[in-house]
């Protein structure tokens, strides 16, 4: 279900196109405690029943509860349309500001603001089309993949995740990108080869911004220096560093100078050994040839 035909339920319906909150993360449960509790005291104020509410609005009351008491992050539409049932004025779809700080995982959140820092990024993934590149179509293709199996509200929020990390794209002064994409990714239609054709065709488009060198690690090749993981690598305009690799730290954001200087070390030769960005771009227009 998408987030229009959610925001399309009726009020007799419990549908719940809300978020979970994450019980670990306290920054986004004291923000949607706030948002919450400014809702039921606007409402209450307006002396209008859970139940009246909940009509006007055009969702299901243990919804309407569930927002109040915190325990959901309402969608910029239910925001939208209370303060337009409780003529707020334009006070509670403000409250939209903060709860966009908070809508994704505290993982993703924390990732977005370090690449939305960084004046270069140097990206290698082994498995998949690097999230930063990937189309939603192509995004909902892979998460709709996943055992155990994500539900619809998880893979909508995942998806809005990656599409507000591509702000990194639109950012002036731009960032310098270098993506490294494994030729086996490119090649494999998951999710169907109309949905490889789109991403293919959206990799060529990037792949034409001045800020973006892409490369394409061939399957024949004999030299491979990524065979131990991912790799990311964010520098900033102070000169600091932070790294991630599954390969070092387990996994886990790195600064320490020995263990930069390895994925440093590693991605320059995994980029030695890629094609050329020219060349990459022939060989992926090939590829869309083929689909």
């Amino acid at each position: 279900m998408s987030v229009s035909d959610e925001a399309a339920q009726t009020g007799n319906e419990t549908d719940e196109p809300g978020w979970e909150v994450d019980q670990d993360d306290d920054w986004a449960l004291a923000v949607i405690t706030t948002v919450g509790r400014q809702l039921r005291l606007r409402r209450e104020a307006g002396e209008m029943r859970v139940g009246d509410f909940a009509q006007a609005v055009g969702y299901g009351e243990d919804l309407v509860y569930k927002i109040e008491s915190g325990k959901r992050i309402p969608r910029p539409e239910y925001l939208d349309m209370a303060d337009e049932v409780l003529n707020a004025g334009g006070l509670i779809a403000a409250m939209k500001e903060d709860v966009k700080k908070v809508r994704y995982p505290k993982k993703v959140r924390d990732l977005a603001q370090m690449e939305a820092r960084a004046v270069e990024l140097q990206l290698y993934d082994p498995l998949n089309i690097h999230g930063l590149l990937q189309t939603p179509d192509y995004a909902r293709g892979l998460l709709l993949m996943r055992r155990p199996a994500y539900s619809d509200e998880e893979v909508e929020r995942f998806i809005a995740a990656r599409v507000a990390r591509k702000a990194v794209f639109e950012r002036d002064p731009s960032p310098e990108l270098s993506f490294v994409l494994e030729e086996w990714t490119l090649r494999r239609p998951l999710g169907g080869a109309p949905r490889l054709r789109q991403q293919l065709e959206h990799l060529l488009e990037i792949g034409q911004l001045r800020n973006v060198e892409m490369q394409v690690m061939p399957m024949d090749h004999v030299e491979h220096a990524g065979l131990a993981g991912g790799i990311e690598v964010l520098k900033f305009e102070d000169g600091s560093l932070v790294g991630r690799s599954p390969a070092v730290a387990n996994g886990r954001p790195i600064s320490e100078p020995r263990q930069l200087r390895i994925l440093e070390l590693r991605y320059g030769i995994i980029r030695a050994q890629a094609l050329t960005p020219r060349e990459s771009t022939s060989f992926i227009e090939q590829l869309l040839g083929d689909t």
